[in-house]
């Protein structure tokens, strides 16, 4: 009996990992600013017969030479302090599929889920995520002389206040990122969230951030 419950497990365990790697072939059908969007996995045609070679990975030009312009994706190697793989005890470290699993549940659940945008404004509106709300890093700590940010960003993640107390019972799922796995502000936005009390359990945290969403060709928007 044990024996079929594991193998039972195991089963829906790998059934899981294949319908979540699914989405980056499928894509997410989805209702942006009151319209249709397909997010998906993009590809310039001239992209498709340019091979991976060890010499355009590794000789110093991460796209390659002869790779056309279209094609390529570099990473910004001087600027900002890398992260750790891991924030600490609860706290999910994910990736492109698994944003593409919350967008999917989002796009039917806005109430319990939310992807959340940490960096500032400006950046913000040039460019983001699709359904990605901003919750700038400076401005979740509850500061006297704008408490209507404090009490705004509440309300987008379904955290409401009593008194002197958060109510976090009805607190949104939610996937932090930022520009990218040398960029901290993402990090300090969880870890100003935990200050507030808000469950580890549901923070999310998307360390490769825009950087590797737009590296992998996925759809983005201007919000």
């Amino acid at each position: 009996m044990r024996f079929i419950t594991l193998l039972c497990l195991l089963i829906f365990s790998l059934q899981a990992k294949e319908n979540i790697q699914s989405l980056q072939f499928s894509g997410v059908s989805s209702t942006y600013k009151e319209k249709k969007i397909f997010i998906e996995r993009l590809s310039h045609p001239k992209c498709l017969d340019v091979g991976i070679t060890p010499e355009h990975i590794f000789g110093g030009d991460l796209a390659g030479k002869d790779v056309p312009v279209e094609c390529q994706k570099s990473f910004v190697t001087t600027l900002g302090i890398i992260q750790p793989i891991s924030l600490g005890k609860g706290i999910q470290t994910v990736g492109e599929l698994e944003v593409l699993k919350f967008l999917k549940l989002l796009d039917t659940s806005p109430e319990r889920y939310a992807i959340v945008d940490a960096r500032k404004p400006a950046w913000y509106k040039e460019i983001s995520i699709p359904h990605a709300i901003n919750i700038p890093y400076t401005d979740i700590a509850f500061d006297a002389h704008f408490p209507q940010d404090f009490t705004k960003n509440l309300a987008l993640l379904n955290v409401t206040a009593e008194k002197d107390k958060l109510d976090f019972s009805k607190a949104k799922q939610i996937i932090v990122f930022c520009n990218g796995s040398w960029c901290a502000q993402s990090a300090r936005a969880i870890e100003e969230l935990l200050k507030l009390g808000y469950p580890a359990e549901k923070l999310f945290w998307y360390r490769g951030g825009l950087q590797d969403w737009i590296g992998l060709g996925f759809t983005t928007s201007k919000p």
